[in-house]
């Protein structure tokens, strides 16, 4: 039942009219819960076709999921009375009553997929509970056109032609052709990889995109989605704890990448989003990984149904658990047990002697800036600061406020303590470099200290920014052609913006399926490794996609590049090193803030040192 409103009443006119809804208008609005994209349509088939016990799923596509969308399976297919009655709205063989909730474990159970689709499609379903005889019934918008008998073997076939082609709105909201296949195949992805011992196939026109095995075993499963060279480094784990099996794969401290894209978690099956997880997977690593970088997850969770919640939306890619608190700590000491068993996590006298010695360092070298610390109690911690803002942060605490950012208008644009982008380089004395992170120097009016990652990100790109298209960008041929190996979905977004790629000084080619043939480097990178910064930066175009964002602009490539060229924390400089990065920077547009607006530069000023130790 639904309120309808006459548009045409206004305060005083008739009363409103209460009417029900006919069911191809029911259908349509459903479907906007369930039918976002062409990926939806792919996930809700591949779901029907696994609890139909398909040992192996076709899935083609054409014109990017827009025109056609195939799903063939050999599950044990529908009777004839069965395939009519499954285009009835909330029409399932999952459930019978609202308690076998507590109890399911097939992927599908409100009987809102098949009907909403095809009220917005023109539909085939083909279905046969044996070898001969198939059903088909041919849908238009929802509606039954004609119904027929061919042979076919068992199973069911789904093929969804034209989607949204009666909702124009929809098809405007729709991504970029890449995008949307991109969605289309970590959908097809992860269920191979949730279901090892199911075979599947997906094609995009004449290209194969995705194939697997079908083998039961979940390490080639990953290896078949992600590459075996990403695989082979991954730690299996598997552990019982507070009623929840947690098993799976996970890398070593050292092999991470710059997102989350490669952390994914299902539960009885299903590929879902958790934040308190994804917390849990932090928490595993934490002091072990290096900072903005994240480990490689495959976690399959098996709870009792009884304790999950997995009506949570019409998508189900959400799961409550009855106690989130155990669900944390099961991953945790999942993870945490799997890289003890293999020596992967430093004993706790390891910590304590490394601890010490970091101690005993920091004591016999600190300079008199940092011998008492105050209030603040921080001056024993192992964490080492690693960005402009948690430096800041800190002397905020000691020296008090300290400007780093412009002021909103005048003819001078400050970095801070009343200093100008050209008072930067009077009197310049490098004292040396801080935590290898910071470079410490004086000038001609107080203390300086520089975040050495985010001034190199910043002259990196307004060199990018400014040389493209004028000078050539200085290159470094390397000896023999390196091959990067990228997984499917990110070789195809990869290779949409590889013109872009190679205008910032990487020359590479396709080289077969999903790899590239790189023949040089910018010379910017300093002997930093080319094909790890490449695969960053894949990385990095895969989760914009992901997320849903739009395809990324040119300016949002060369910060993104910038940032993965730049010297990094924790890269030793020498004294010349640190002089030419501080004498760039000056001479750079914007020297106070990095692409993404991180401070770069803090000062402290004669007069609030004179201040603090009471000089003045």
């Amino acid at each position: 039942m639904s309120l309808l409103i006459d548009p045409a009443a206004g305060p005083g006119g008739p009363a409103r009219r209460v009417r029900q809804l006919d069911s191809h208008t029911v259908n349509q609005i459903a479907a906007g819960e369930v039918v976002e994209r062409p990926a939806s349509v792919v996930k809700e088939l591949v779901e029907n076709a696994l609890d139909a016990g398909a040992r192996r799923i076709e899935i083609d596509l054409e014109d990017y999921g827009r025109r056609l969308i195939r799903v063939a399976d050999d599950g044990h297919g529908m009777p004839e009375p069965d395939v009519r009655v499954a285009l009835e709205r909330h029409a399932t063989s999952k459930i019978t009553r609202v308690e076998d909730l507590a109890h399911a474990v097939s992927l599908g159970f409100r009987g809102e997929a098949l009907p909403s689709i095809a009220s917005v499609s023109r539909m085939t379903l083909s279905s046969g509970d044996s070898d001969g005889v198939r059903l088909v019934l041919r849908l238009d918008g929802g509606r039954l056109e004609r119904e027929e008998r061919t042979a076919g073997p068992r199973g069911t076939t789904v093929a969804v032609e034209d989607l949204f082609f009666n909702t124009p709105a929809r098809l405007r909201f729709l991504k970029s052709d890449p995008t949307e296949l991109s969605a289309a195949i970590d959908v097809v992805s992860r269920y191979a990889v949730a279901y090892p011992d199911v075979s599947f196939l997906l094609r995009h026109g004449s290209s194969l995109l995705l194939t697997s095995s079908g083998s039961g075993d979940l390490l080639t499963s990953i290896a078949e989605v992600w590459g075996r060279d990403l695989a082979r480094s991954l730690v299996e784990i598997d552990l019982a704890l507070g009623g929840l099996r947690v098993r799976g794969f996970v890398s070593p401290p050292q092999v991470t990448k710059p997102t989350r894209t490669y952390q994914w978690i299902f539960v009885n099956g299903r590929p879902i989003r958790s934040r308190s997880l994804g917390a849990a997977i932090d928490q595993a690593y934490r002091s072990l990984t290096p900072e903005r970088r994240h480990p490689i997850a495959v976690l399959l969770v098996d709870a009792d149904p009884a304790r999950i919640d997995a009506n949570v939306s019409p998508t189900k890619s959400e799961v409550k658990f009855q106690s989130e608190g155990q669900a944390f700590d099961a991953v945790r000491h999942a993870i945490k047990s799997g890289l003890m068993a293999q020596g992967m996590v430093p004993s706790a006298a390891d910590v304590f002697h490394a601890n010490a010695a970091l101690a005993a360092v920091r004591e016999a070298s600190a300079p008199p800036l940092y011998a008492d610390t105050g209030a603040s109690g921080n001056a024993g911690s192992s964490e080492l600061p690693v960005d402009g803002s948690a430096t800041m942060a800190a002397l905020g605490r000691l020296f008090g406020e300290v400007s780093a950012a412009p002021p909103a208008s005048g003819s001078q644009t400050l970095i801070g303590g009343g200093m100008t982008a050209g008072d930067l380089l009077d009197g310049l004395r490098i004292l040396g470099q801080l935590f290898e992170t910071f470079i410490v120097a004086e000038n001609r009016r107080g203390l300086l200290l520089i975040d050495q990652h985010v001034a190199h990100e910043r002259i990196l790109y307004e060199r990018l920014r400014d040389t493209r298209g004028a000078v050539p960008i200085e290159k470094q041929g390397l000896l023999a052609p390196l091959t990067l190996h990228l997984d499917r979905r990110s070789a195809g977004l990869f290779a949409e913006q590889i013109e872009e790629v190679r205008a910032l000084g990487f020359d590479l080619e396709p080289f077969g399926g999903t790899s590239f043939l790189v023949r040089s480097a910018p010379a910017a990178l300093r002997g930093r490794d080319p094909l790890q910064v490449l695969k960053d930066l894949a990385v990095e175009l895969v989760d914009g996609y992901g997320a849903g964002r739009l395809t990324p602009t040119r300016d949002a490539i060369l910060v993104m590049c910038s940032c993965k060229m730049a010297v990094k924390a924790g890269d030793p400089l020498s004294v010349a090193e640190m002089e030419k990065l501080v004498q760039d920077l000056a001479a750079s547009d914007n020297p106070y803030f990095c692409p993404h607006g991180r401070p770069i530069t803090i000062v402290l000023s004669r007069e609030d040192l004179l201040r603090k130790f009471k000089r003045a």
